[in-house]
């Protein structure tokens, strides 16, 4: 509700909302104070009331016990600051910039990983006590979507290991080398990201078990569909790098789409993950430094092994070819791979595996194309597989031409495709699984 001229004072009904998530009503022409009663939405995780004229004293918000990012400044709120604030278990972000507070009580004490922002305020003059608070850190968003500006002046950070500023850490002028994300939110239902920003910092950083200062959103751009195409950076917490185990369990999340998003940001893609500090701990494949006599016996024990795989493979393909015709056609791995993003490629094992040989209580539909099985991946996830029939079965052209056609829907009232196996006599079409039935059943009403 960012930014539309609403008038009047904040309800203290909304506290009947159990279910509200985030209440974002920042750059609007509200009145008097914050409603006690607030402390009642319990599931509350981001307050951001901005520049809404608001007057009054802070109340006691500590009945949020989810809230993580609260945001009152540039409002004309008075008095003190309520010490309880500092017992709130989730809280990583408190912005109280340019009100009339003039007190903070001996019990504030938040933790040195909560960002406190406290500028343009009485009690900034009493720098014995506001000390590391008063520091105008807040920081705001160019128009053309690039990454906060900051308002700190700090030494360079050393170019020999790629360290940079992380602008928005608590502790100022810290140098640490992040790694780089390329994301893409491919059917968002959104036109505004800057009023959602926020909540996209809060569940990204939420499922990534990070702070939500360890994420920086170095820039943004809308592209056609509309699609929203991100930079990110992720940023060690508080200290110079991450460890290299961090490093793996970030690049499994975000590579093997194991982040749940809100409904709101709709499905998503990883374009790229860019090690920088990291790469010496992360060789590319061959450049293990092994001698030419040693690759040499492995280049001949590959190629025989190879002569002998194949003779196998087409002796059990002969066996095969009475049972079912064959469609000839060579791997589309190699260029799935480079001109369709977001599209994985599976084996027919993991397909197997997935739905218990496509056991007939795996199969939830027929069509057409073939059957459909609920499957479940080995990392956990839940998708629908259809398999075509012999008499659905396509030469490769036509096949990848349909796989690159499908990749391009993106709506986020449409099923997304997840992957696709080509293997031996087997096509198949992997997509997310939707658990609440077919279009047919709710509108016969079964």
């Amino acid at each position: 509700m960012n930014n539309n001229s609403l008038s009047g004072q904040i309800p203290s009904e909304l506290s009947r909302l159990p279910e509200l998530l985030h209440l974002l009503v920042d750059a609007n022409n509200l009145s008097g104070p914050l409603p006690p009663k607030l402390a009642e939405t319990r599931s509350l995780k981001i307050m951001s009331l901005r520049n809404c004229s608001l007057q009054g004293v802070i109340p006691d918000l500590t009945g949020i016990p989810e809230l993580g990012y609260f945001d009152l400044s540039h409002n004309f709120l008075n008095g003190t600051i309520p010490a309880n604030f500092s017992g709130l278990p989730n809280l990583q972000f408190l912005n109280f910039e340019s009100n009339s507070l003039d007190t903070i009580p001996a019990a504030f004490e938040p933790p040195k990983t909560v960002i406190v922002l406290l500028s343009e305020n009485p009690v900034c003059d009493n720098p014995a006590r506001a000390a590391g608070l008063c520091q105008p850190k807040s920081v705001s968003e160019a128009p053309s979507g690039q990454g906060p500006q900051v308002s700190i002046d700090c030494a360079a950070c050393s170019t020999d290991k790629n360290y940079e500023y992380n602008p928005l850490s608590p502790i100022p002028c810290i140098c640490a080398a992040p790694l780089g994300v390329g994301f893409r939110l491919k059917s968002p239902g959104i036109s505004d990201f800057r009023s959602y920003k926020k909540a996209f910092e809060m569940d990204s950083t939420s499922v990534l078990n990070l702070s939500i200062y360890q994420l920086y959103i170095e820039r943004y751009t809308w592209e056609a569909g509309p699609r929203l195409n991100m930079h990110l950076k992720l940023f060690p917490n508080n200290t110079n790098l991450f460890t290299m185990s961090e490093v793996v369990r970030l690049r499994h999340l975000l590579a093997g789409w194991e982040i749940t998003l809100l409904d709101i940001f709709g499905p998503y893609e990883l374009l790229n993950f860019t090690l920088g500090s990291y790469e010496d701990e992360f060789p590319e494949a061959g450049s293990s430094g092994l001698r030419k006599g040693t690759l040499a016996g492995i280049l001949v024990g590959t190629i025989i092994g190879a002569i002998a795989v194949s003779v196998v493979a087409t002796f059990f393909i002969m066996r095969r070819r009475s049972k079912r015709r064959i469609v000839s056609r060579p791997s589309l791995l190699s260029r799935l791979s480079v001109k369709v993003d977001g599209v994985r490629s599976f084996t027919l094992e993991e397909m197997a595996t997935a739905t218990n040989n496509f056991d007939d209580s795996a199969e939830i539909g027929l069509g057409g194309y073939g059957k459909v099985y609920k499957g479940n991946l080995a990392d956990g996830a839940t998708v629908a597989i259809k398999r075509a029939h012999e008499d659905s079965l396509q030469g490769s052209n036509e096949f990848f031409t349909e796989i690159e056609l499908l990749s391009r829907l993106h709506h986020r009232n449409l099923v997304s495709l997840i992957g696709y196996c080509d293997e031996e006599v087997e096509q198949m079409l992997v997509y997310e699984f939707m658990p609440n039935g077919t279009l047919r059943d709710h509108l016969s009403g079964e």
